[in-house]
């Protein structure tokens, strides 16, 4: 039996070690360690415990890449743990009282702080009804955020902090100049971690944040007929430029197929302004930013929308996105007289009220 105790994983290669202690309170066969693999989970294999709750495990870690592994009982998740080559650290955790703690890594310190303030910040963000004290919650976040980040330039710990969502389209980190946090953050972390596969991930997203900046700020200061343009599928597989409509006012609106009050504003707001006011020059380019293309035709199908639906089934990661810089959905430019509307169109008011002044 007291072999059981340090039972290793037998898909965990040497690199650091991990020693559980759950008091005696989990039953065999219930805690699992899983390798964060980018954007998903990789399970590893399933911790052998002995009757007093114990075992150890040795976690594939090789020199200069740091791994972020996560113990989880059942499916609720115990611990979080950065790890590099050579780290030693012990969890002791009370599935009961629902409590646990990691000893022997400041990194793994750190990490559960960052984790806890996101998620006291969620809860109270997600119970407040207030837009004043929502705001105020939302910037003393981000400041401290910013602050982990900038206290952390050569520490893996500020990936979960670049990537913390409010939402499911909306990052915390969603203002353009944001980019130039994540450019830093990458540029820092690349002279220590080269090879990470995390940095380099976050390597391409600072890139793409500039581009998103670079363009952000041509549509802010747009000329005559100068904006990004978008080239994706229909429903039939054609290509439809956004470029190549000949309309004095063009809608381009960006929503997900997932959303009933996306689809709900397709029929009882879209719908009706284009009757009325197509004949008159409005086109609609519809986006849908979902990766299921099957949900977004069943849609189209069932909603027989006239105007042009285009999805290139990439979902959060489509360019459209990135090229527009849409943080939050649902999101619509109106392109009309050389300018790009957006602030001006917030609302189905504010929306029929600038359609009536460009084409009644």
């Amino acid at each position: 039996m007291a072999l059981l105790a340090v039972l290793a994983m037998s898909s965990c290669g040497k690199g650091a070690r991990l020693d559980v202690d759950f008091g005696g309170t989990v039953p065999a066969g219930q805690v699992t360690v899983r390798l964060l693999d980018l954007n998903t989970y990789k399970p590893l294999d399933t911790l052998k415990l002995n009757k007093a709750g114990k075992a150890s495990c040795q976690l594939p870690v090789s020199k200069g890449n740091p791994e972020f592994f996560y113990v989880f009982y059942g499916d609720t998740r115990i611990a979080s743990l950065l790890l590099e080559k050579g780290d030693r650290v012990k969890l002791e955790a009370d599935t009961l009282a629902g409590k646990s703690r990691v000893y022997g890594s400041p990194q793994c310190d750190t990490l559960r702080q960052i984790e806890q303030e996101y998620s006291s910040f969620i809860y109270k963000f997600a119970a407040e009804s207030d837009p004043s004290r929502l705001a105020a919650l939302y910037v003393a976040h981000y400041r401290e955020a910013l602050r982990h980040v900038v206290c952390n330039p050569f520490s893996l710990v500020v990936m979960p902090l670049l990537y913390e969502r409010i939402s499911d389209y909306t990052p915390l980190f969603n203002n353009p100049e944001d980019a130039v946090i994540f450019r830093s953050a990458a540029d820092s972390l690349k002279k220590v971690y080269p090879e990470s596969r995390y940095v380099k991930a976050l390597d391409k997203e600072a890139a793409r944040r500039e581009q998103s900046l670079g363009l952000s700020r041509r549509i802010e200061g747009a000329g005559e007929v100068n904006y990004p343009d978008l080239e994706l599928p229909d429903i039939n597989g054609q290509i439809r430029r956004l470029s190549e409509i000949e309309a004095p006012a063009i809608l381009v609106h960006f929503w997900s197929a997932n959303s009933p009050a996306h689809k709900i504003f397709n029929l009882d707001t879209l719908l009706p302004l284009y009757e009325r006011f197509h004949p008159k020059g409005l086109e609609i380019y519809s986006v849908c930013a979902d990766g299921d293309k099957i949900l977004w035709a069943s849609v189209m199908n069932a909603q027989k929308l006239p105007w042009i639906n285009v999805n290139d089934g990439k979902g959060a990661a489509s360019k459209a996105l990135a090229l527009y810089n849409v943080t939050e959905l649902p999101c619509t430019f109106l392109l009309a007289n050389g300018r790009i509307y957006k602030d001006e169109i917030k609302g189905e008011t504010a929306l029929r009220r600038e359609l009536s002044a460009l084409l009644d």
